[in-house]
């Protein structure tokens, strides 16, 4: 996603607070980033989720004095960046802060539970400071936005985010497994489609890592579950296009990998809230399971028929959503708040 917001503005440089070229590849090109003094600690690239409460700071010293316009996409931080009282910031948020409004899920992950707690309070108080600074918020799902008017009282605009379909290849699944791509984090709930297969009887495949992986491990024993780790763009290729079906298996803010399944001519079955109904059309382009359980999600495998779905039509639900529309939309509402126009739709309803 940050790949085309940053080549609408090619001229643009890159403020960040870390930089690690290794694991961004070819996303920006290192002579437009500017980092910030965390790039000096040693570690800091590999250890950057011990880093929050230094995070703030970072941001805020940023000297942005020089733009008209700021453009900052961001889950927490970026959102926080000073700039001239007389210039706009157009902030693309993909979710109200996690540290906000689900702690227990999100932080408890990283083994620091009730240790951080003091820390997360002062967190939480500069993040609702910070997300009165933006000019405008365009949020990317409605499921988002919603959040960030019940959290921040603000309205955001919706561009949903895009999914990069030339990465992918129709595939007909012929791997007859599951499959799992994500972050192995505790909010992404993998344990329950671990769980849920099992009791389907569905071989699942998971791509990703995380700090969750040792205890996702532990859960998988006497399972038919492989552990893929990181993957390629190639090697993700190969394991979509193969898959029976693709798994979200969490409540997501918006959910990129059902499009992603989708465009490499697979269907979904998603847990159905959040971003997934925004995304999945059910009996069209996937199924939702109703309840966060591994028997809910059996269900759904077990009554799920993938030869019901047309591969092409899959791959063209994703381009729906693929980067041009994006562009376009997306550059039209930050001329519009730049302006000072209003843009074209009004703000979520």
């Amino acid at each position: 996603m940050f790949r085309h917001v940053a080549d609408l503005y090619p001229d643009a440089p890159v403020y960040t607070s870390l930089f690690d070229a290794r694991a961004t590849g070819d996303i920006v090109a290192a002579e437009r980033v500017r980092t910030s003094s965390l790039q000096r600690l040693p570690g800091a690239t590999r250890y950057f989720r011990y880093l929050a409460p230094l995070y703030p700071a970072a941001f805020e010293r940023f000297d942005l004095s020089s733009y008209d316009v700021v453009v900052s996409t961001t889950t927490a931080w970026a959102k926080g960046v000073r700039f001239r009282p007389d210039a706009v910031h157009a902030c693309y948020i993909h979710t109200v802060s996690r540290f906000a409004f689900a702690y227990d899920a999100y932080v408890g992950g990283f083994g620091i539970g009730t240790l951080a707690r003091p820390i997360v309070r002062r967190l939480v108080a500069w993040d609702r400071e910070a997300a009165k600074r933006p000019t405008a918020f365009i949020a990317n799902s409605r499921n988002v936005a919603s959040r960030v008017r019940a959290f921040y009282d603000r309205d955001a605009y919706v561009v949903h985010c895009p999914v990069d379909v030339d990465r992918f290849t129709v595939g007909d699944g012929g791997g007859d497994y599951a499959l799992v791509v994500s972050r192995l984090l505790p909010y992404k709930r993998v344990e329950l489609a671990i769980a849920g297969c099992a009791l389907a009887g569905v071989p699942l495949r998971i791509v990703g890592a995380g700090p969750a992986e040792a205890a996702l491990r532990a859960a998988a024993r006497g399972t038919n579950t492989e552990f893929l780790g990181a993957l390629s763009d190639g090697e993700l290729r190969t394991a979509m296009a193969g898959a029976r079906v693709a798994i979200l298996p969490g409540e997501e803010d918006y959910g990129l990998v059902p499009l992603e399944a989708n465009a490499a001519g697979r269907p979904v079955i998603a847990y159905g809230a959040g971003g997934a109904l925004e995304t999945i059309v059910a009996g069209e382009t996937g199924e939702f399971f109703a309840e966060p359980t591994a028997a809910s999600l059996a269900g759904a495998l077990v009554a799920f028929e993938p030869s019901r779905y047309d591969p092409h039509a899959l791959r063209a639900h994703a381009e729906r959503f693929g980067p041009a529309p994006f562009k376009r939309r997306f550059a039209a509402i930050v001329d519009a708040i730049a302006s000072g126009a209003r843009p074209e739709s009004d703000p979520l309803e």
